[in-house]
């Protein structure tokens, strides 16, 4: 339909453009009036007339009045002889200005009805024809482009904007360190292959979602100066038969006509997926996509100068083939950023962002355990976003804060306004959560105390680890059990029940009873894991766990579950029971101020305990 109306609109273009040339040539003159000759006659012997011009047969007569009419005369005939046989006064005609105009054939003439009737039809027509051929062959063209590689290409000739180098990356030490001789290679090939050394032909980058994979990959293009082409996974996947393939080969063949290069891969596991996994046996077409990656990687030649990078955050699912040596053997695996990372990846967001004097980088980077680089960009906005909404004209400390609880938690629902009761109900539950945690030892300090409604929590309690903790102990693990009941005793101890508000704190603390059971190893059933976990690839995430232990185990895994849920409520109830008193002053606080900090919240307790003491 698009095609169709362009031409209709061409077309009335060009339709419009020829009248209007037919118009300008074709302008109509006045008509003159027409008298009969014997008029003229007796018009002349009347000495009515001042002027006589002749062309041809044509004749033009002006009056003394100046009106001005036509006439015409015999083929072949001279005007004086031919009024004097008329009748005309010989002496009155020459009284009178006869002028005979010559006419010369202008080229005009011949070649204007030429243009017009022949030429100018076959350049329309033949104007037609060529956009019709150039469509036909444009639709003929895009059929063929359809197995072409649609990677977007960066550090090549005219991409140089995009160029980024690993100052821009911070964080990643040991990730930097293990491309470093990647660069080097695409830099001095010679200097290895002459020391007979093969260059890892694939590297795999594996990390969670936003820890920078694809922004590493770019780096490492940057670093060496040569093109990068970057694809998706998904779009070698199509529902012809054969174009993932064929696009593998045209990208394969386009990165070696411009090596050194880098073909970066993001979201390997599309198409890398374990074979004979999911439904539509060993010839569908994301497996005859694989075999041709397969097959282009494992057919390089020694000399070629071309380094395969790929991305995934899941690893465990890729087929045995392309972690093989010669393929992706080497794996470089990216983890979340520490403190120190954090800090510097800050410093990268907030460039170009008017911050004031309070702004603390190392407190916010403090705060912010377990943030990916994505994460800490996306704070850094929101930040920049809540002080413009304030009309600020510098970002401050605050709106750094309100930021990573936006980030953790979602945005504040004012308008989820909580009853008294409820109100009242949230306060306890959240200073449960709190008292319970500062009063067991292996818990992290607490951070805030708030009642306010943010995403779908109608409160929260935010803990930060004072450190980074890589491994965790059984110890921990049962304090997080009772902090996570904290909240749940709170309400039955306050209020003789319990309110729906302690689902996801319950769900949260049977899950991981039964991960110390079943996959760490720390209950009394000793170091065995139970259960193998498998993923349903044709049903996307969902993992099914297959049994491998009777019913007697999983009775007493049950039964284990049980014990250390019924430990953990034991421990948060005498923990509140015994301080009752301050579990209402620290829930009366809340309802006063919605919000307790760390500042206020560590002042109570430290009060609390001096009188204990005393």
């Amino acid at each position: 339909m698009n095609l169709i109306s362009k031409n209709i609109i061409t077309a009335v273009i060009i339709f419009f453009v020829l009248g209007g040339i037919f118009s300008l040539i074709y302008v109509p003159s006045t008509q003159l009036e027409s008298i009969p000759i014997s008029q003229l006659v007796l018009d002349i012997n009347a000495e009515k007339i001042k002027k006589i011009e002749v062309l041809g047969n044509e004749i033009t007569i002006n009056y003394l009045d100046d009106k001005k009419v036509t006439s015409s005369k015999e083929s072949n005939s001279v005007i004086t002889d031919f009024l004097l046989g008329l009748g005309v006064d010989s002496t009155k005609l020459q009284k009178i200005e006869i002028n005979v105009i010559t006419q010369k054939e202008s080229i005009w003439s011949w070649l204007l009805p030429i243009l017009i009737y022949g030429i100018l039809p076959l350049l329309v027509i033949g104007f037609f024809f060529w956009t019709m051929i150039k469509q036909a062959k444009t639709g003929a063209m895009q059929t063929f482009d359809f197995t072409k590689a649609r990677a977007r290409i960066f550090g090549a000739e005219g991409h140089n904007k995009e160029k980024i180098t690993f100052k821009e990356v911070a964080g990643l030490k040991e990730a930097k360190e293990e491309l470093v001789e990647i660069v080097d290679f695409l830099k001095f090939p010679k200097k290895y292959l002459a020391m007979g050394a093969k260059i890892p032909r694939g590297v795999l980058l594996l990390g969670g979602a936003g820890v920078g994979k694809t922004l590493l990959a770019r780096a490492t293009a940057g670093e060496a100066n040569v093109p990068f082409f970057s694809i998706s996974g998904s779009e070698f996947v199509e529902m012809f038969v054969g174009v993932g393939s064929a696009r593998v080969r045209d990208l394969f063949s386009t990165a070696k006509k411009a090596s050194p290069s880098i073909i970066f891969i993001d979201e390997l596991d599309a198409i890398g997926r374990h074979r004979g996994a999911g439904i539509g046996g060993g010839h569908d077409e994301r497996e005859q996509t694989l075999n041709q990656i397969l097959v282009e990687m494992d057919g390089f030649e020694r000399e070629t100068d071309v380094i395969v990078m790929a991305a995934t955050n899941r690893g465990d699912i890729l087929d045995p083939a392309l972690l093989r040596p010669g393929r992706f053997d080497r794996k470089i695996i990216l983890d979340p950023p520490d403190v120190h990372g954090r800090e510097e990846v800050l410093k990268i967001h907030v460039k170009g962002k008017p911050l004031a004097e309070n702004v603390n980088l190392v407190e916010i980077a403090e705060r912010t355990p377990g943030f990916s680089g994505a994460d800490i960009a996306n704070l850094a906005n929101e930040a920049a976003l809540l002080a413009a909404r304030r009309n600020k004209v510098q970002i401050y400390q605050t709106e750094f804060l309100e930021s990573i609880e936006k980030v953790l938690l979602g945005p504040e629902r004012k308008s989820h306004v909580l009853s008294k009761k409820e109100k009242e109900i949230a306060a306890h539950h959240e200073a449960g959560h709190a008292l319970v945690s500062s009063s067991i030892s292996g818990t992290e300090p607490v951070r805030k105390i708030s009642i306010i409604s943010r995403g779908m929590a109608a409160g929260y309690t935010l803990q930060v680890p004072s450190e980074e903790n890589k491994m965790r102990t059984k110890k921990q693990f049962e304090a997080e059990m009772a902090t996570l009941l904290g909240g749940y005793c709170a309400e039955r101890i306050i209020f003789g029940e319990v309110t729906t508000g302690a689902s996801n704190d319950l769900s949260r603390a049977s899950e991981l009873a039964r991960r110390l059971i079943k996959e760490f190893g720390m209950s009394s059933l000793g170091p065995i894991v139970f259960g193998e976990k498998e993923e349903l690839v044709f049903l996307g995430k969902e993992i099914s766990e297959q049994r491998n232990y009777s019913e007697t185990v999983a009775n007493k895994i049950d039964l284990e579950v049980e014990k250390f849920i019924r430990t953990a409520e034991k421990t948060a109830t005498d923990i509140l029971a015994k301080r009752k008193e301050l579990l209402t002053k620290i829930a009366k606080t809340l309802i006063e101020k919605e919000t307790i900090e760390r500042e206020e919240f560590e002042k109570i307790m430290n009060t609390a305990n001096s009188k204990t003491k005393k």
